[in-house]
């Protein structure tokens, strides 16, 4: 166990910038650019600013669910933004998103163009704006978003608690580690019961809050973050694998996790989407060969 009297918190806190660890390069206690750097726009009207993390999925794959619909006015280019390099503090990205966080959206469709941040409210925009994936019946339309909200709630606790505690911290602590695994857990569970009652998060029908819910618990189920699966015990939410393991066989959403990709399988890596062809040809194991020669 940790001695609990190794800390006493001061009175008035201040920021030691070395105390951060992984992520001591970018992490800060204040908002605003560090730099000037204009974004890239390309030929859509949709003009996404990501990284494939659990958050950037998300939007990733409502985009290509959308085209493989048929929604033309869902085409896309996806731009990749080097969180570890701090592109999210480059002044064009913060006037984009001013928490300088992805995934952030602009909609050159509309005079002026709209910006959309925070991954809940990009997939609710794109859901309403192609009326599609988001249930219109009263009835429904609640348990929907309900879903969707709760995971916008939840992703702190597996992300930045569990995640941050179990795999990134510069030392490990029994305590705040056993704390957000209970809570994960409490969460995998909530989520397993629902999906013994149904086949999707909301019903019947596959929507916005499977997307948002998968690309975190989902990905968690299939042993794709933190390399806690057995950890976690995933194996025991039954429930939570059949959904995962459905909606990871869609090609959408296969297609969705490898946009903006840099880390893994050159094959699924596809650091920036600008056309339906760059899955075939522009991912990195093609790409590299070339940069090579």
């Amino acid at each position: 166990m940790t001695d609990s009297s190794a800390y006493t918190p001061p009175k008035v806190w201040t920021w030691d910038k070395e105390s951060g660890g992984r992520f001591a390069s970018i992490n800060r206690p204040v908002a605003g650019a560090t730099h000037e750097k204009e974004l890239p726009v390309g030929k859509h009207p949709l003009q996404l600013y990501s990284l494939a993390t659990p958050n950037g999925v998300k939007v990733t794959v409502l985009l290509e669910e959308l085209l493989a619909k048929g929604h033309s006015g869902a085409e896309y280019d996806a731009w990749r933004i080097d969180i570890g390099e701090g592109d999210q503090f480059g002044s064009g990205f913060v006037a984009v998103n001013p928490n300088s966080k992805i995934p952030a959206l602009m909609d050159h469709s509309t005079t002026p163009p709209t910006r959309v941040f925070e991954s809940g409210a990009i997939l609710l925009y794109l859901a309403e704006k192609f009326v599609d994936f988001l249930p219109s019946d009263p009835a429904e339309r609640p348990e929907c978003l309900s879903w969707l909200f709760w995971q916008m709630g939840s992703a702190p606790y597996l992300g930045g608690g569990f995640g941050h505690f179990y795999a990134y911290a510069p030392e490990k602590w029994e305590y705040p580690i056993n704390r957000f695994a209970m809570e994960t857990k409490r969460q995998l569970d909530v989520l397993d019961r629902q999906l013994n009652q149904h086949q999707f998060v909301a019903g019947k029908e596959y929507t916005i809050a499977d997307m948002a819910i998968w690309a975190w618990y989902g990905q968690l189920a299939l042993g794709r973050l933190y390399d806690a699966g057995e950890f976690l015990d995933v194996e025991s939410y039954v429930n939570v694998q059949r959904w995962a393991k459905e909606i990871d066989a869609r090609p959408a959403v296969q297609r969705g996790r490898m946009v903006n990709r840099s880390s893994g399988d050159p094959a699924m890596q596809l650091h920036e989407r600008h056309d339906a062809s760059d899955f075939e040809l522009r991912t990195q194991d093609k790409l590299e060969p070339a940069a090579e020669g």
